[in-house]
């Protein structure tokens, strides 16, 4: 399936059966002001951030992407002017975020080691550079919508989010020639499914998640996302392909574990102080 036509399809179809449900509740919907804050994030993270991962995907070694969008929490916590003072000083934050960095490169090292060592290494680096871009897209959409709440739902911010997002991914479609050679009929049954997966339980499930929970948690605590998706892809990969994981691997995957907890504990150790302070 073609890479912005399915991005058109996910984040329309997903968009609209959330903002469906949202009619059905009776929640409030038309609010301008939360219409374009939602504009705005949604293109940062859905079409510019995302768009570019399945955009890239297509040629990039899926190792490689990972790595670079795991990057994301070290951008935000650059970016987040605001909390530097907290961010920064904090040892525990900053020495989780470079730890699990770090297990996300180690994860991924082999399949990176055999990209440099053959002939292809160069013409990868404009896509690298643009993952980093989109990366850096979707850490900046995050502060924005931290930083920029909205009146309306976190169901209905993410719904319009999604909306917009899926109808700046047609003009790209267009542009690309997508439809010119497109044949439904070759598009396998498989690819339908996962189509529907990312639907349900991608944009639906995971994606308004991650919106709510910028609105009420540390933003450098919900972007660890990060570093878990790599473990969880690997893990499937194990269970469901019959992958082999290496020790390397292995070893990956409890450094980036810790690193979570890690960041997580230092968060909890505050706010846990601050509550006894109230107390």
């Amino acid at each position: 399936m073609p890479p912005f036509l399915l991005g058109a399809i996910r984040f329309t179809t997903a968009g609209l059966i959330l903002m469906g449900w949202c009619v059905v509740k009776k929640k409030k919907i038309f609010v301008l002001k939360d219409i374009l804050n939602a504009a705005v994030t949604g293109l940062l993270l859905l079409f510019v951030g995302i768009g570019i991962v399945i955009w890239a995907e297509r040629t990039m070694p899926s190792g490689l992407v990972a790595i670079l969008v795991s990057s994301s929490p070290i951008w935000i916590v650059l970016l987040d002017k605001s909390h530097w003072a907290i961010n920064l000083k904090n040892k525990a934050t900053i020495i989780g975020l470079v730890i699990g960095f770090a297990g996300v490169i180690l994860l991924f090292s082999e399949q990176i080691g055999n990209l440099f060592n053959g002939s292809g290494a160069q013409s990868k680096l404009p896509w690298m550079l643009l993952l980093l871009l989109g990366t850096i897209a979707w850490s900046v959409g995050s502060l924005y919508s931290k930083h920029n709440p909205t009146s309306v739902s976190a169901s209905v911010n993410t719904a319009w989010q999604m909306i917009i997002a899926g109808v700046a991914y047609m003009p790209m479609s267009l542009v690309h020639g997508e439809f010119n050679h497109l044949n439904l009929h070759s598009i396998q049954i498989n690819s339908w499914l996962g189509v529907l997966y990312l639907i349900v339980f991608g944009s639906i499930a995971a994606y308004s998640a991650y919106v709510w929970l910028l609105q009420v948690r540390p933003a450098t605590q919900v972007s660890t996302y990060a570093y878990v998706n790599p473990v969880i892809a690997v893990i499937l990969g194990v269970v469901f392909a019959g992958e082999h994981i290496s020790l390397i691997q292995l070893g990956g995957l409890l450094i980036i574990l810790c690193s979570v907890l890690l960041i997580n504990l230092a968060k909890y150790r505050k706010e846990k102080k601050e509550l006894a302070l109230v107390v």
